[in-house]
């Protein structure tokens, strides 16, 4: 058992160094080892293997960047539900009834912005294109 608080820490520390020994290493050794080609087609972007068009500097729609706070909240409201979990024998029903209340709210904030269309990508200015 660890008396003080640099035997308690010390395990982390280490691994923390052996990390970052490590990725150093292995970025060394690529560095080192790996070739290097600069031509035109490596320096071209890269869209899933079709020829980029465009302009980089198009604009999106609005709803592109909702779509993705919406991700992120609901997603950030998932997790929540894991420590939930963790205690949801210690506090039984009280538990049950809370995350009922906390998915219904969740639900009905889905729901609300599913009927103002901010989830219908089928619109005239669908990802910022005009059709």
């Amino acid at each position: 058992m660890p008396n003080s608080y640099t035997e308690l820490y010390f395990p982390v520390l280490v691994q923390a160094i052996c990390a970052m020994a490590l990725a150093a290493g292995l970025l060394t050794v690529s560095f080192v080892l790996g070739k290097r080609v600069r031509n035109r087609v490596k320096d071209m972007p890269y869209e899933s293997g079709i020829v980029p068009t465009g302009d980089a500097r198009q604009r999106f729609s609005v709803k592109f960047y909702l779509v993705g706070m919406l991700f992120i909240l609901f997603d950030i409201e998932a997790i929540f539900l894991y420590p939930w979990v963790v205690v949801y024998r210690e506090l039984k029903m009280f538990a049950f009834v809370e995350m009922l209340i906390f998915v219904g709210l969740i639900l009905s904030g889905y729901f609300y912005i599913w009927k103002k269309g901010a989830l219908d990508w089928s619109g005239p200015d669908a990802a910022g294109r005009k059709p």
